[in-house]
């Protein structure tokens, strides 16, 4: 698509690449194309599942680009659409995104990370929020990761900055798995197929509920969901997949799901 982002589609599933040398940092031009990316992605029917990785074995994403900060390229700038990286702020994105962590995830490549639903690691991967050495907030971290993992643990990476390794990320379930390098895309591609064949009505409802439910007392959201306030909700008890879903349990095979 450019050639600081590059894309590989097979079927229902795409593949999204940073690729900027030396360290996939995200300049303001390279988020917006991140952002136009993903927006293309939840808005075509024909794919189901997205893969975010980075190019080379070094670096998933040092995150902000501090030497194009310095050219002139303003903190609070135009990321483009979903806000930094294309994945923090993007409305309506309710398929499943998977990143494949292949080396270092720093700073806001670590929150790009957090921004997908499932988080696979290379053994060689590790993950650090050096902001507050900068003298600045990790923003989106500071919000995402205490609930992500033990609450002391991340105030305590946040805090210092220190760097965890895959293995300490797995431990507090802060990635799904821990996967040799040479593996790793394959692994991630294996679980984007598994899912290419899930119902998509049905991962857009956990999607925006889990979303919405954040915001929301546990019995204020299961009244919204039970009166089919969430609209991809309301859409999958109306749907024929759903149908479809209940007939194939009664006859014993595999359901198709048409997205409908």
């Amino acid at each position: 698509m450019n050639e600081v982002i590059r894309t590989r589609r097979e079927g229902g599933v795409i593949e999204v690449t940073l690729d900027r040398p030396k360290a996939n940092a995200i300049d303001l031009v390279t988020s917006r194309i991140m952002g136009e990316t993903f927006m293309s992605f939840r808005d075509d029917p024909e794919l189901r599942v997205a893969i975010v990785t980075g190019a080379g074995e070094r670096f998933f994403s040092a995150g902000w680009d501090l030497k194009a900060a310095a050219d002139g390229d303003a903190v609070d700038g135009d990321y483009g659409a979903g806000g930094f990286a294309g994945l923090q702020e993007l409305p309506g994105l309710d398929k499943p995104v998977i990143a494949a962590v292949n080396g270092m995830a720093v700073g806001g490549g670590f929150e790009l990370a957090l921004a997908c639903d499932m988080i696979l690691a290379s053994s060689t991967a590790s993950f650090a929020l050096p902001e507050i050495r900068a003298g600045t907030l990790a923003d989106a971290a500071t919000i995402k990761l205490p609930k992500r993992m033990p609450f002391h643990i991340a105030m305590e990476l946040l805090f210092t900055g220190r760097w965890m390794d895959a293995a300490e990320a797995h431990r507090w379930g802060v990635v799904n798995e821990v996967v040799e390098p040479a593996k790793l895309l394959d692994r991630a591609w294996e679980i984007a197929r598994l899912l290419e064949g899930g119902p998509p009505l049905v991962f857009a409802a956990i999607k925006e509920v889990v979303r919405e439910a954040e915001n929301l007392r546990a019995n204020d959201a299961l009244s919204r969901v039970g009166k089919r306030q969430f609209p991809t909700v309301d859409r999958l008890y109306d749907s024929e997949d759903q149908m479809e879903g209940f007939r194939a349990f009664a006859e014993k095979r595999d359901p198709v799901w048409r997205g409908r």
